[in-house]
C-alpha cells in the first residue's frame, strides 16, 4: 500500500510519500513514489504515486518521454505548458493512455489498472497549485478551505491533518504536521512504511528548496514521534474523566 500527501499554503507546498510496495506477504520492496521536474527560474512539478506500480511507472516514463523526445497530441509536454491546469490535464491524459494500451494488450478494463496522483508545483505566473487526479483521469485542486490532499492508505493521517492544517502555516510547522500524519499512518497500517520522501518548495523560488529521504533511524522523526505520543498521553490524562457510578 502507500501514503503519500501534499499541503499546499501561501509559502509554498510540503510533499511526502512513502516508498513501501507489497506484493504479498512475503514479497515487500521499496519504489520511489515522489517524482520532481525541476527548470530552475521557470518551474518546479512534483507527483506523489499510489496504485498498480505498473501503471504509474509507465506514467511517469511516458510524461520523461515526451520532455525529451517530443510533446503529446497537443503540442505539450510538462516544460511546455503554461499554467498547473494544463499540467494536471496532461497527466490525466497521459494516465488514460497508458491505461487504455496496457489494458488492450492484456485484455482487461482500466479498472484493473488503479492509479491516482497528486500533483504540485509552480510554474513562472502563477502562485503554487496543488491537484488530485483520479483513476479516470479527471481530477480536482486544493483550495484554502482544503489545503491538503492524500492517496494511498489515509485515514489513519487525515485527523491530524484536519485538525491543524491552515493555508498561513509556516513551512517548517507544516513539515512537522506532515510527519506525523505519517507516524500516526506508520503505528496503524504496516502497509506503510519507511523511508520517507520529504520535499519542501517555497513559493516563488522556482527550484527544489530542501528535499531529503527520511529513513528508519532518523533521529528528528523519531525525537518527534516519541514526543507526540507523549504529548498525546500527558493531553488525555489532563481531560476530565467521565463521570459514573464506578469510583474505581
Amino acid at each position: 500500500m502507500t501514503y503519500c500527501v501534499g499541503l499546499r499554503l501561501n509559502r509554498g507546498i510540503v510533499f511526502a510519500s512513502d516508498t513501501r510496495t507489497n506484493a504479498g506477504f512475503d514479497n515487500i520492496a521499496v519504489f520511489k513514489k515522489m517524482h520532481v521536474w525541476e527548470w530552475q527560474g521557470d518551474r518546479v512539478i512534483a507527483i506523489l504515486t499510489a496504485g498498480n506500480l505498473a501503471v504509474t511507472q509507465a506514467v511517469v516514463s511516458l510524461l520523461d518521454e515526451q520532455i525529451k523526445n517530443g510533446a503529446d497530441d497537443d503540442g505539450h509536454t510538462l516544460q511546455t505548458v503554461s499554467t498547473m491546469f494544463q499540467a494536471a490535464r496532461l497527466v490525466g491524459a497521459a494516465l488514460n493512455d497508458v491505461q487504455k494500451s496496457e489494458g488492450e494488450a492484456l485484455g482487461l478494463t482500466a479498472a484493473n489498472f488503479s492509479a491516482s496522483f497528486i500533483l504540485g508545483g509552480q510554474i513562472k505566473g502563477e502562485e503554487p497549485r496543488l491537484f488530485q487526479i483520479y483513476n479516470e483521469g479527471n481530477f480536482i485542486e486544493a483550495t484554502d478551505d482544503t489545503p491538503f490532499f492524500q492517496i494511498g492508505e489515509h485515514k489513519y493521517g487525515k485527523p491530524i491533518l484536519d485538525r491543524v492544517a491552515e493555508s498561513h502555516m509556516r513551512m517548517g510547522e507544516a513539515a512537522k504536521l506532515v510527519l506525523l500524519s505519517f507516524d500516526s499512518t506508520l503505528r496503524s497500517n504496516l502497509s506503510v512504511g519507511m523511508p520517507i520522501d520529504l520535499m519542501i518548495y517555497r513559493n516563488g523560488t522556482f527550484e527544489v528548496n530542501d528535499s531529503r529521504r527520511i529513513e528508519q533511524n532518523d533521529a528528528y522523526f523519531l525525537g518527534l514521534s516519541d514526543a507526540w505520543s507523549n504529548a498525546l498521553r500527558s493531553a488525555f490524562a489532563g481531560l476530565e474523566s467521565y463521570a459514573d457510578s464506578d469510583t474505581t
